[in-house]
């Protein structure tokens, strides 16, 4: 049996199970550590655990380890993405028929990541590392300007109506062996969050040298499907008939029955310009 969730509603049943202490399993009555928190597997779905840890505003760590019942897919939608590192230690899944195998890990830069499916096979022990942080403090770290990234590394920050630059590789002995610190971390509050972010600073340092190392592909838009089209043409049409008093560009998207920033990324690519500009 296969069962489908959006990415919402996969979250929220993680997220309404227990906590639990991320070391013995057993519950978590004293929440001690706000920046640190261990949920139990949803049990209807599999067994296991998903932990998130919360290093500083902007950068946080994932890890999750556990088996499911049952096929699962989960369907994502357009959505604003961070930069991400995201390592499989153990098991397989797929992205939209793209596989991802333990001893391979995946590298996003920030932008729109475009809908996609992951489907995670059942009865199969699934152990992943993720690490996500905002661009702004890849751009902090390189050259101390938030908003601003050496040419050679530009592509990994894109507005949130651009797709996001995606590469899958390889994991070296180097990276595996910062991911098994990760997960090994002996210490606790501060020491622990100050120790783990030099771990992710650690992985991408290695990441941008194999990034620099391998040929970039000329990424253009993502090819539109023919009912996106349709309701990008008739984004036009509302606009043309409410001149005088035009809708937000939130509400434009809802209006027609799009994401909002499909419609900005889509709209350019059906018409050549801006939302905004067409209105001008």
């Amino acid at each position: 049996m296969t069962i489908t969730l959006t990415q919402q509603n996969y979250w929220e049943l993680v997220q309404q199970t227990r906590e639990i202490d991320a070391a013995s399993g057993q519950p978590n009555h004293s929440h001690s550590d706000k920046h640190d928190i261990t949920w139990k597997y949803p049990k209807p779905l599999g067994a296991g655990y998903y932990r998130k840890i919360r290093l500083r505003k902007g950068l946080v760590i994932s890890i999750a380890d556990y088996q499911t019942y049952d096929d699962i897919t989960i369907l994502n939608p357009d959505r604003k993405h961070p930069l991400e590192l995201a390592y499989i230690l153990a098991g397989a899944m797929s992205c939209d028929s793209r596989p991802l195998v333990a001893g391979h890990h995946s590298f996003c830069g920030s932008g729109m990541a475009p809908n996609e499916i992951v489907k995670e096979p059942t009865q199969q022990r699934i152990v992943k590392v993720d690490c996500h942080l905002e661009p702004s403090l890849l751009g902090q770290w390189i050259s101390g300007e938030p908003d601003h990234l050496p040419a050679e590394f530009s592509h990994l920050s894109k507005p949130s109506d651009q797709t996001y630059y995606t590469q899958t590789s390889t994991t070296t002995t180097a990276m595996h062996r910062a991911v098994q610190d990760i997960l090994q971390c002996p210490f606790q509050g501060l020491a622990q969050r100050m120790y783990l972010e030099g771990k992710v600073w650690e992985l991408m340092a290695l990441q941008l040298a194999q990034t620099l190392e391998m040929p970039q592909p000329n990424q253009g838009p993502k090819p539109l499907k023919s009912e996106d089209i349709e309701r990008i043409h008739y984004a036009k049409e509302v606009l043309t008939s409410r001149l005088n008093n035009p809708p937000s560009l939130i509400e434009l998207a809802r209006l027609v029955g799009i994401n909002d920033c499909k419609l900005k990324a889509g709209f350019r690519q059906v018409f050549g310009t801006t939302v905004f500009g067409y209105l001008q």
